[in-house]
């Protein structure tokens, strides 16, 4: 089975990581840029390096896509722009964008060819819309100029997830945030007071779960022991999701349409895998037993916090936020309820922590090449994204300032400044009347800066998840379609996925029996599941063969 495949596929893609990495390093193709770029060196410095601070060597501005978060609205008073000025000598010439517009408003400028120089805030693959036209930049070509880029990507061993995201062409358009240990967030959330009433320890495994919701349910039989939310617009998107990542086949948020078999040495198609199969007869199991309320998959957030707050339910899935935002808050009228988020639970895929280590990145306008101070642009975009002060810079602040550090160098907001509800009284806020921990420039780091606001009970869960290993965790090998090829693609993408998404469904609630699987594998391939496959097959196979 795929599954059991995965594993014994480690020590090969780890072998191979050492190869990855060298096509990473050469950047994705034998270009030069030092000679297509050298008289566009105004501002920039002679020798820059790992560790040094970016300053340039006169001043200069270069417009940037603003992603304007309602939660802390741009000030132009800002000490993120006065420091950011002062350290670097670059202004940032901000083109703000309201948050609910911004991959619209993105597309408008781009097609038209009004982008600004540094388009932030992107997550691929969105970057794929603009490869064709030759609006934004094959960043590839440039890292030479970026130091701490690559000093991070060969440092945490990141050439496959860098991989993953070239194009057709062996490049990569877009410079991803980097993150040394992947974070997982999501899980389940527990009334641990009702664990403790029962007699039971939390649960370490999908196993683990049956069994305590059985308890749960044997105790209270009026009630459903777990409830879910996120289910719209489409069915329990996190629910599938992590459970799936448990069984080696992503549903949800997570989903792919296929999935890379290293066993075989070919994709699959991972909703019709036996991976899927598996978990998509677990949450049948749930349902049939009366554990898992059916109403999970349609209800509103606000139907399955009620449940939960009412004790109509003791067991729902979420994040650190929901955690302390929500569910303490709604159970708040009942003393001895008691909630924590525990680890994810282990599945047949092992002890994997499923998540990516890369964030959303910035793309660069092609523009961008022909400005005079393309190199000072790149030395300033890689010192701001990627090297360790300049991250620390973009999230804690100016030391002395927003925060301190102690003799052991662990860094602590100031009593007076509040950010993700550490200091509730304070009467500053680090995001709102600084602009420091912006979610346009500070992603992506070390698990100490990552975890910098992160409650202790937070940190304890990262320190479980942190302690899995990455290696039974393949990152699947590039296949990048054509133009021609994503086009079609799209086309068959939309209604495999649709249909994947409403007979899984049918599946988990009994609506359709599961000795009717073979029927529905037959159904997909009348959705033209196989062609899908072949051509993602070719283009991995023409990948491998061009790129090595």
């Amino acid at each position: 089975m795929f599954l059991r495949s995965r594993r014994r596929a480690v020590v090969a893609a780890t072998s191979a990581l050492a190869v990855m990495l060298g096509l990473v390093a050469c950047s994705g193709d034998d270009s030069d840029p030092t000679e297509e770029i050298s008289a566009n060196r105004a501002g920039a410095m002679e020798s820059y390096k790992v560790g040094d601070q970016f300053k340039a060597t006169e001043p200069v501005s270069f417009s940037t896509l603003l992603l304007n978060n309602a939660n802390y609205p741009a000030k132009k008073d800002w000490l993120f722009w006065d420091e950011l000025k002062k350290r670097t000598n670059v202004t940032l010439e901000q083109v703000e964008v309201p948050g609910s517009d911004y991959n619209q408003k993105r597309s408008v400028l781009i097609s038209a060819g009004d982008a600004p120089l540094i388009i932030p805030k992107t997550y691929h693959p969105d970057e794929n819309a603009f490869v064709s036209s030759g609006a934004i930049l094959p960043v590839s070509d440039y890292i030479d100029l970026m130091p701490n880029f690559k000093d991070k990507m060969e440092k945490w061993s990141l050439g496959p997830e860098i991989d993953a995201i070239r194009q057709s062409d062996g490049k990569y358009y877009l410079l991803p945030g980097l993150h040394e240990k992947a974070w997982q967030d999501y899980s389940l959330v527990v009334r641990t007071d009702v664990l403790q009433e029962l007699g039971l320890s939390e649960p370490k495994t999908w196993d683990d779960v049956y069994a305590m919701l059985k308890a749960m349910k044997a105790k209270y039989p009026n009630l459903y022991p777990m409830t879910d939310r996120y289910s719209q617009p489409k069915p329990t998107g996190n629910l599938w999701n992590i459970l799936g990542s448990s069984y080696g086949a992503p549903g949800g948020w997570g989903f792919n349409h296929a999935i890379w078999d290293a066993s075989a040495g070919k994709y699959v198609y991972t909703a019709a895998s036996d991976n899927w199969k598996e978990w998509v007869t677990f949450l049948n199991k749930l349902v049939s037993e009366k554990l898992l309320d059916p109403e999970s998959f349609t209800q509103t957030d606000d139907q399955a916090r009620s449940k939960i707050a009412t004790d109509k339910s003791f067991v729902i899935t979420g994040n650190a936020q929901a955690l302390v935002n929500d569910y303490r808050p709604d159970l708040a009228k009942n003393p001895k309820a008691q909630m924590k988020k525990i680890p994810l639970p282990i599945g047949p895929a092992g002890e994997v922590n499923p998540s990516s280590r890369l964030e959303n990145g910035v793309m660069i306008s092609t523009k961008a090449k022909d400005n005079k101070n393309f190199v000072a642009m790149m030395q300033f975009i890689d010192w701001l994204f990627y090297s360790d002060t300049g991250q620390e810079f973009a999230k804690l602040g100016v030391e002395g300032t927003t925060f301190t550090k102690d003799a052991s160098g662990k860094a602590q907001i100031v009593d007076d400044i509040n950010v993700a509800g550490l200091h509730p009284k304070a009467t500053k806020h680090l995001q709102k009347d600084f602009g420091f921990y912006n979610g346009v420039f500070a992603y992506g780091g070390n698990p100490e800066l990552v975890q910098a606001f992160f409650s202790p009970e937070e940190q304890e869960y990262q320190k479980v998840l942190n302690a899995r290993p990455r290696a039974p965790w393949v990152v699947p090998p590039p296949a990048p379609f054509t133009d021609e090829e994503r086009e079609q693609a799209t086309l068959w993408e939309t209604t495999l996925r649709d249909y994947v998404d409403q007979q899984t469904l049918r599946f988990i609630l009994g609506q359709r029996p599961l000795t009717d699987w073979d029927a529905y594998l037959g159904e997909l391939r009348s959705k033209n599941m196989d062609q899908y496959m072949e051509l993602q097959q070719k283009a991995y196979d023409r990948y491998k063969k061009e790129h090595g």
